[in-house]
């Protein structure tokens, strides 16, 4: 298996997870206050990772597109996770945990249209089984 599956895999089995202990974290608080502790404990995660594992001369390589690209990347992080928590409070894990995966469809066609990634059967199958089953799931 090459390494960025497992990676890939590992992100699966935490972002499940996370879904599940985030919202039992919102018991009798909003969820704007647990989005807030959340992320300011991220940002500290994180730091104390980039200290252990990125280079004192990396930021020296960043240039203005990296710093474009990932900035806009955390303005559309940051305004997924507002709306996850706003959902999380209120919606069972389950329903909104596999509509946000519905993201893939998303970046399925950003990926073609933007990145010129090539859409196979497998990909364009694999999009219409998560789009089918977003269907079955918000189905009422």
């Amino acid at each position: 298996m090459k390494t960025w599956v497992l990676y890939a895999i590992i992100s699966m089995i935490f972002a499940g997870v996370t879904s599940v202990i985030a919202k039992m974290g919102l018991v009798g608080i909003s969820g704007e206050l647990g989005l807030t502790v959340r992320t300011v404990l991220v940002f500290l995660f994180i730091m104390a990772f980039a200290v252990f594992t990125v280079p004192g001369t990396a930021l020296g390589s960043l240039s203005q597109t990296n710093y474009l690209w990932l900035g806009l990347s955390a303005v559309t992080t940051s305004l997924s996770w507002i709306f996850y928590y706003k959902a999380l409070k209120d919606g069972q894990v389950s329903t909104i945990a596999l509509i946000d995966k519905g993201s893939i469809l998303v970046a399925i066609v950003l990926a073609c249209v933007i990145l010129r990634e090539q859409i196979t059967p497998r990909v364009a199958l694999g999009g219409l089984l998560v789009l089918a089953g977003l269907a079955v799931i918000a189905k009422k």
